[in-house]
């Protein structure tokens, strides 16, 4: 009996718990904001898919492309600041893709300004003839890029936005060389076939620094730092599709998928009452408890909740219930022998587990192969099915045994 009030405080502890993360000002955990994240199809955003050119990678294969450029778009929408992006890799025909989702982005027009730049940069000269001829140092060549302003216009009402470029130690003597042979030539700097700069060379340079006027904002001149400095992508993406969800249409997605899970709630919940009396109840006080965990999980984790994780937490719910009915339907079979009710209980539980267990562990299973095989909506079913799948468990085995023997103790 000391048993069954350590497990029952336990129980109280986690429901505690789990009920101040899910309340919707509750306390911050493990340095950060306990809230709910939202996918496109809830929150609204955009969606873009880039189709990627990789008919000149330089040896490399489609595959190796497309990880390094999804690599590299997701540190640019991260520099974004939007909340639970998605970027990865997918097909499109027989081409190799990116997909990027951006829930809640206002500005999509400057995403895809920043995102869609391959952000190539390239130093020019001069030939006898006038003509634009490419140097070896690029942009890989720059091992910080800044922005700033024009400190000789230092007092001035409004000063010039300017990037400020380092250069590594190779590209320090490149920029140095290319300097000392245009003395009072032209220099041009282009960003993706863009002349971002052109001026005359005063002077050879050394010390590795070089800097672009002319940038129009200094948000502009951030920007463009801020793509040099990530790099550029290893091959040339075009926008081939793009699609926005209306935060509107979020918000009566949510509702719907609330009331449609509130109610399966409540059907399931009078059933099991119906048809089991007070075993019924202790699988309602079970499965409240399961709602408040797996929510707080989501929470915590977190796990950006999509149409596809709601219907995959409600299948889950059907799981939870399904084992509370294997369970019952042993002890029922147990209590019809010559033995104390408590044993039967007990071997209920224990001659049921083969099967949930096993049952579960399938479910599991497939869990993890949607997850690894699949994209997009289809991975967030996959999690929140497993996350519930596995509290499942947990609720039916230690939450309602507990409840079960309290309720027997005092019956």
């Amino acid at each position: 009996m000391k048993n069954n009030f350590v497990v029952l405080f336990i129980i109280l502890i986690i429901v505690g718990f789990s009920i101040s993360v899910v309340l919707p000002k509750g306390p911050d955990y493990f340095g950060r904001e306990t809230k709910m994240h939202l996918g496109l199809d809830l929150q609204g955003g955009a969606q873009l898919l880039y189709k990627i050119d990789t008919s000149n990678t330089a040896g490399k294969s489609p595959a190796e492309v497309q990880s390094e450029t999804v690599d590299l778009i997701t540190r640019r929408v991260d520099d974004l600041g939007v909340s639970e992006p998605v970027v990865q890799g997918t097909k499109v025909g027989n081409d190799y893709g990116v997909l990027v989702e951006l829930p809640g982005e206002k500005d999509v027009e400057q995403a895809k300004k920043i995102i869609g730049k391959t952000a190539q940069l390239r130093f020019y000269e001069l030939d006898a003839n006038g003509h634009e001829v490419p140097t070896d140092l690029t942009g890989a060549d720059v091992s910080k890029a800044s922005a700033g302003t024009d400190k000789s216009q230092a007092g001035f009402s409004s000063v010039s936005p300017i990037i400020y470029l380092e250069f590594n130690k190779e590209g320090a003597d490149k920029f140095k060389e290319i300097t000392k042979r245009n003395v009072g030539k032209v220099l041009i700097i282009k960003l993706d076939d863009e002349v971002i700069n052109e001026a005359t060379v005063q002077t050879e340079i050394s010390g590795g620094k070089a800097q672009i006027e002319g940038i129009k904002t200094f948000k502009e001149a951030t920007d463009t730092a801020r793509l040099i400095n990530e790099g550029a992508l290893p091959a040339p993406i075009y926008l081939i599709q793009e699609s926005q969800v209306g935060a509107s249409l979020g918000r009566d997605a949510i509702e719907k998928s609330l009331i449609a899970g509130l109610i399966g709630l409540i059907l399931v919940a009078v059933f099991m009452i119906i048809y089991y009396g007070w075993l019924g109840v202790a699988a309602v006080a079970a499965l409240i408890i399961y709602t408040l965990i797996v929510t707080s999980l989501f929470k915590l984790i977190p796990v950006t909740l999509t149409l596809a994780g709601i219907a995959g937490f409600v299948f889950s719910i059907g799981a939870a219930v399904d084992a509370n009915i294997l369970v019952f339907e042993r002890f029922k079979e147990e209590k019809e022998k010559d033995i104390p009710i408590t044993q039967a209980l007990e071997n209920g539980f224990s001659r049921s587990w083969p099967s949930i267990r096993d049952s579960n562990i399938a479910s599991l299973i497939t869990s993890g192969i949607l997850f690894y095989m699949s994209t997009g909506l289809v991975k967030g079913f996959a999690v929140t099915l497993a996350i519930g799948i596995a509290v499942s468990l947990f609720t039916a085995l230690t939450v309602t045994r507990t409840i079960l023997r309290f309720f027997i103790k005092n019956k």
